[in-house]
């Protein structure tokens, strides 16, 4: 029987899911200056199905113009159709971008920080999942068992994340129930974001082709360990490439520059949860001792702050300063990437506009520290519900800018809407839904 290849330009879209149009491969030289037809409301659309109250209802075009340099295609043999997608931009008929547009809003922030500070970012994602072609087992944990059942997965992905051209780090068996753990090499700027909803699709991919499927919920059930997504993010020097984050005279080794910009982050960290941490079952897991975040802190070297200074493995000092970094925490996968990395940021050029003091390490866990020292750092409990961080997300003014108010208030829409689809179910019964979505 004869087939044509099919591609797709697409979107990762407020819910942070893969949307767009395929068309045959032998159209893609013209697909990549033309676009392809797109729908204002189709940002409405939930990971559950239903279409948030829509602003736009079913007026308005626009345009996906997809970006070369993000194009994936994986070749799962004469069996299988390929994996085969190209990553757009929502755009007016015109050409211009669209405010909207959780890519876009990416590029707005990058453009800023480089603009006004002449910095770079260099950032990766640490993706947790759930991989249901196992059995759940006890005493699985970083079990040499556990790596072994899931048989030719990791090295099926490993194949496929080689053929998209992505560098695999690390794969490992996790702590959570049928958990497993992939990590990849850094990139700069939006190819960053563009590089984790690939890996994402990439690891979906291969599980069907297997005859199985993989979850990136946040959480499989209310008593689990859940899974999270962690941003490991470093400034750079836009002129010279040099790291910007090191200073050996500093607490913690903490520069200046750097410092403003985790201060930021951490002041506005309880608002930006909405975005990073972005489903009602999120706040099921930012929760303290569970090893993911629960409040806005600053850690060494510690796996339940909200965001933290990574161990280095080296001893001169230059080596120190290449791979001194940083991590955020509360975020997980029902974030757009785009919108993830974009709000955090967004927070950290907020922190660099207002030249905000580099913030003191917490020194133990803040929810067994006394209610001064915790005012004495400014640390709070994040939002424990997904209304409680909209509620934040909505009266936090200083970032609305960088936002844009048409994607603010979009995106307050859709999640608001999300929020009362769920809040009629039972957490088990949510967790089930955003099994299935994510």
């Amino acid at each position: 029987m004869r087939r044509e290849e099919i591609v797709m330009i697409c979107t990762c879209d407020l819910a942070g899911q893969m949307r767009g149009k395929g068309f045959p491969v032998s159209d893609l030289e013209e697909r990549l200056t033309r676009g392809i037809g797109w729908t204002p409301t189709n940002s409405m659309i939930t990971a559950h199905g239903p279409i948030a109250p829509s602003p736009w209802g079913p007026f308005g075009d626009l345009v996906l113009k997809p970006d070369p340099e993000s194009r994936i295609r994986v070749d799962f043999g004469e069996d299988h159709a390929a994996e085969h997608f190209v990553i757009g931009d929502i755009c007016h008929i015109d050409g211009t971008p669209w405010e909207v547009c959780p890519r876009g809003f990416l590029k707005r922030v990058l453009e800023a920080i480089e603009k006004r500070h002449g910095l770079k970012v260099k950032s990766a994602f640490e993706h947790e999942f759930v991989f249901e072609g196992v059995e759940e087992r006890p005493n699985a944990s970083y079990a040499l068992d556990s790596f072994r059942r899931q048989d030719i997965f990791a090295e099926s992905f490993l194949g496929a994340l080689k053929e998209a051209g992505i560098t695999l780090d690390t794969f490992m068996p996790e702590y959570g129930p049928k958990q497993y753990e992939v990590t990849v090499g850094p990139a700069t700027g939006v190819r960053s974001a563009d590089q984790a909803v690939a890996i994402r699709e990439i690891a979906r991919a291969v599980a069907t082709r297997l005859g199985t499927r993989v979850s990136f919920t946040p959480i499989l059930r209310p008593d689990a360990v859940g899974n999270g997504v962690h941003v490991h993010f470093s400034l750079q020097d836009a002129a010279t490439g040099m790291p910007v984050n090191y200073n050996a005279q500093a607490p913690h080794g903490l520069s200046a520059r750097a410092g403003a910009f985790i201060a930021g982050i951490l002041q506005k960290l309880p608002a930006i949860t909405a975005v990073t941490a972005a489903s009602s079952v999120s706040y099921l897991r930012l929760t303290p001792n569970r090893w993911s975040a629960a409040y806005n802190n600053l850690g060494f070297r510690d796996r339940e702050a909200g965001v933290r200074i990574c161990p280095v493995f080296a001893t001169a000092e230059e080596q120190i300063a290449r791979q001194y970094h940083f991590e955020y925490r509360a975020a997980d996968a029902t974030g757009s990437p785009y919108l993830v990395l974009g709000a955090i940021l967004a927070a950290g050029l907020y922190g660099l506009d207002q030249d905000l003091p580099a913030p003191p390490v917490c020194q133990g866990a803040p929810q067994n520290m006394a209610q001064e020292d915790l005012d004495r750092l400014a640390i709070v409990r994040l939002p424990q519900s997904l209304g409680e961080a909209l509620d934040a997300f909505e009266a936090e003014e200083e970032l609305t800018d960088l936002f844009g108010p048409e994607l603010k208030s979009a995106y307050l829409a859709h999640k608001r809407f999300e929020e009362k689809l769920m809040s009629a179910l039972s957490p088990a019964e949510q967790c089930e839904k955003y099994r299935l979505a994510y």
